[in-house]
């Protein structure tokens, strides 16, 4: 069971060439505090890692930024070489000046080697899926994607992606270059992206929403994914897993986690099948 249980979840082919089951895993924190430095246990990192793929889980998404390279390159520890199956998506575009500071740096020379030092970190020939970590609003946008379109017609990208645009910064970026996901801020509390995912869900773009398990007071005592727990003895993330599941099928949720327990807690989401009942009763308390 462990070996399929991702693949409950559903699948979606990325960029119409790279499936996946949709319930993926986010590598960020696999770091130290404010993502920033080694974390306090890597080799239970590693653990987490190769839980992941035990799992099912097919997609790990990372960036440079995240350490930085600490977690692209516990990921060639944990997993190098890797199953044929697994799709490893990475970032550029954001630096790091310390713990939680994140600064977009979108120029062409800059994306272009922080691309091939992804390539090194993660012992890799072509990254599948490449993804702009932000649009850096002094650099045009052409500029940016066009590097990006540049090193996937050199074969060292298989596909492009963008993180926290708009519907018109994605409707640009698409007379660019073909953009095959987009990940932003999503979850059961907040779901001001809902425009860019139903446009999304129209193109057959991928939609990776980050920050998927923002429960807070949806799963305090008395809240709807509280009282939801206790009827169907589901924990409230696996319940804001299993919702953000059922809202879309181009939905890749990638729950992170340093912690192999809380790794599988939230991979059996994937065969939680809510109700129409329960799956509105959330929406329309937490709207």
């Amino acid at each position: 069971m462990t070996q399929t249980l991702a693949a409950g979840s559903g699948s979606f082919t990325i960029g119409g060439e790279l499936t996946v089951n949709r319930l993926g895993y986010g590598a960020m924190q696999i770091t130290g505090p404010g993502v920033w430095g080694p974390p306090s246990d890597p080799q239970e990192a590693v653990r987490v890692l190769r839980r992941a793929v035990e799992l099912g889980i097919n997609f790990i998404d990372t960036a440079d930024s995240y350490g930085p390279v600490v977690s692209e390159q516990l990921i060639r520890e944990a997993l190098h070489p890797y199953p044929d199956d697994l799709v490893i998506a990475t970032k550029g575009g954001l630096t790091r000046q310390g713990p939680g500071i994140w600064t977009p740096v979108g120029r062409p020379a800059y994306l272009r080697q922080q691309c091939e030092l992804s390539l090194r970190n993660l012992a890799l020939e072509r990254i599948p899926l490449y993804q702009l970590h932000r649009i850096d609003p002094e650099v045009p946008l052409a500029d940016q994607l066009g590097e990006l379109r540049d090193l996937q017609s050199e074969g060292k990208i298989g596909h492009i992606g963008l993180s926290e645009v708009s519907v018109e910064e994605l409707e640009a970026a698409q007379e660019i270059a073909r953009i095959a996901t987009v990940q932003n801020l999503y979850n059961l509390g907040n779901r001001q992206s809902e425009p860019l995912l139903d446009n999304c869900a129209e193109h057959g773009i991928g939609f990776i929403p980050w920050f998927p398990l923002a429960t807070g007071r949806l799963a305090q005592e008395g809240g709807p994914l509280a009282e939801l727990s206790g009827t169907t003895g589901h924990t409230p993330s696996q319940l804001a897993l299993a919702w953000l599941l059922k809202r879309s099928p181009v939905m890749l949720p990638i729950p992170g986690t340093s912690s192999v327990a809380h790794l599988e807690e939230n991979t059996a989401a994937a065969v939680i099948e809510l109700s129409d009942e329960d799956y509105e009763a959330l929406a329309t308390a937490t709207a």
